[in-house]
C-alpha cells in the first residue's frame, strides 16, 4: 500500500464518507411508490389508496370545498421537485388549514430525494413533520440527510446530532407501532433509521455505538442490503481493531458498490488497508487508526 493510500485509509474521518446519493434509499422509495405517486382522478382516490398505516388515525383527510379538491389534484399531479414545491407552497398559502398540505410536501420531499438534492429534501421533510410529527418516512429521510452531511466543523453540530437521534429513534418507534409483521417497508424504514444513527455515532467517535446500530441496520436490510451501511460498519469495526470483522464487512460493501463509483473507490482503499493488516499482523500497530 502506498503512503498516500495509507494516509487516506488511516485518517479517522477525512475523505472517508461518501456523499449523499439517492440510491442509498431507493429501495424505500420503491416500497412506498404506491403511496406518493398514485394516479389522481379525484381526491377520494388519493386518500383511499394511501396506506392505512401511513395515516393510522380514523379520520381521513378531506377537502373542505370542491375548489380545494381540484387545486389539490392539480398540484399533486405535477412532476419535478421545484415545481411540486412551488405548488405545495401556493396551496398552503391558499388553504392554510387544509389537511392535505402534508401530502404535497411529502410528494416534493420524495421528488427532491430522487433528484439528489438533500438540502431541499430536508426542508420539505421538516414541513411534513411540522404537520405530522410521527410520519416515519419524513423522520427517516431527514435523519439520513442530516447524518450524511454532518461535519466536524458544523456551527450547529450539536443541534444536528440531537435531531438525528430524535428523528431516527422516533422513526423506529413509529414504524414498529404502525406496521405489524416483518414487512419490507417496515424493515427498510428501521434499517435506514439505524444506519443514520450509526453514521452519526461514527462521526462523533462513538465507535461501539456505531457498530451496534450499523449491525442492526444490516440485519434489518437482509432482503435489500445497502453498500453504504456495510462500508460504515467496516469503518466502525476497523476503529475498534476488529480487523477480521471489518474485512468481511467491507467485502460486503464492495459486492454492492458497483453502481456507485465513489463508494467503490473508498471501499477498495479500506479493503486494501485491512488486507494488509491481515497479511502482516506484526505491522498492524503502525497502521491502526489514531
Amino acid at each position: 500500500m502506498s503512503s498516500g493510500r495509507i494516509a487516506i485509509a488511516t485518517a479517522r474521518f477525512t475523505a472517508r464518507f461518501p456523499r449523499w446519493k439517492p440510491a442509498k434509499s431507493i429501495a424505500l422509495c420503491l416500497a412506498v411508490l404506491f403511496i406518493f405517486t398514485i394516479p389522481i382522478s379525484g381526491l377520494e382516490l388519493a386518500i383511499t389508496q394511501t396506506s392505512p398505516q401511513e395515516d393510522p388515525s380514523p379520520a381521513r383527510p378531506h377537502a373542505r370545498s370542491e375548489q380545494e379538491r381540484t387545486d389539490f389534484n392539480t398540484a399533486y399531479a405535477l412532476q419535478g421537485a421545484a415545481t411540486e414545491e412551488a405548488a405545495a407552497m401556493d396551496f398552503a398559502n391558499r388553504y392554510p388549514a387544509s389537511e392535505l398540505r402534508r401530502y404535497l410536501y411529502s410528494s416534493a420531499m420524495l421528488q427532491y430525494q430522487r433528484e439528489n438534492n438533500p438540502a431541499k429534501m430536508l426542508a420539505m421533510g421538516e414541513r411534513v413533520l411540522a404537520l405530522d410529527p410521527d410520519n416515519p418516512l419524513a423522520l427517516v429521510l431527514t435523519a439520513t440527510a442530516l447524518a450524511d452531511s454532518l461535519g466536524d466543523h458544523d456551527r450547529d453540530r450539536d443541534k444536528k446530532v440531537s435531531t438525528i437521534k430524535h428523528n431516527a429513534s422516533r422513526a423506529i418507534q413509529a414504524a414498529e407501532a404502525g406496521y405489524s409483521g416483518e414487512t419490507v417497508y417496515k424493515t427498510t424504514l428501521q434499517s435506514m433509521a439505524y444506519s443514520a444513527l450509526g453514521i452519526m455515532r461514527l462521526k462523533t467517535s462513538d465507535d461501539a455505538g456505531a457498530e451496534k446500530d450499523l449491525k442492526m441496520a444490516t440485519e434489518l436490510a437482509k432482503f435489500r442490503p445497502d453498500g453504504h451501511t456495510w462500508y460504515h460498519l467496516a469503518l466502525a469495526q476497523d476503529h475498534r481493531k476488529k480487523y477480521a470483522a471489518a474485512l468481511g464487512s467491507v467485502e460486503q460493501a464492495l459486492q454492492l458498490a458497483s453502481s456507485d463509483p465513489e463508494l467503490q473507490k473508498l471501499a477498495e482503499v479500506e479493503h486494501e488497508r485491512l488486507s494488509g493488516l491481515a497479511r502482516g499482523p506484526r505491522n498492524a500497530s503502525s497502521m491502526e487508526p489514531q
